[in-house]
């Protein structure tokens, strides 16, 4: 990690607020969208963050003009498959832009599933609908109201900090 000098009055850049970023670990998701044509689409996310809990709400931010994006747009609604600490590969898959990330990673949509569930990679699966966008640079927020929670796995989650992948550990 790089180190920058604190610059008093001087505005902030992409590359200080990346590193600022890098030192704040969160949680790794993919979230997913099927197209008008049932193509699943999806990226790994790890801006995903709690809105409210009444109703429940989360929200996440994509890449505007990515595939994924215009599938939750045009659908009205997206999954977020949270990674368990096993996941890794999957991880860094879907944030490859690899065209046959579905076709090497086991995934299935259950009955009135808002997209596909990653089966074997996340420990929990929200179905969400959207509610809301909003544009900020060139990411757009998502907010999805959670209509569905199901649990896959009791595998601790996989974290995303200091550039690197690390399951949570429980000490």
């Amino acid at each position: 990690m790089t180190q920058s000098t604190v610059r008093p009055g001087a505005a902030a850049t992409s590359d200080d607020f990346r590193s600022m970023m890098a030192g704040f670990p969160t949680g790794v998701g993919v979230v997913t969208a099927l197209d008008r044509d049932g193509t699943p689409r999806g990226m790994t996310c790890s801006s995903v963050c709690s809105v409210s809990v009444a109703p429940p709400t989360l929200l996440v931010c994509l890449r505007d003009q990515s595939p994924t994006l215009e599938a939750v747009l045009e659908s009205g609604e997206f999954t977020v498959n949270l990674l368990h600490a096993d996941a890794r590969a999957v991880a860094e898959l879907f944030a490859s832009g690899n065209p046959d990330r579905f076709t090497t990673t086991p995934w299935q949509r259950a009955p009135d599933a808002a997209g596909p569930h990653l089966i074997r990679d996340a420990h929990t699966v929200a179905d969400c609908t959207v509610a809301l966008t909003q544009r900020m640079g060139d990411h757009i927020t998502v907010y999805g109201q959670t209509r569905r929670i199901t649990s896959l796995s009791t595998r601790p989650p996989l974290l995303y900090g200091l550039r690197e992948f690390r399951p949570w550990s429980p000490s």
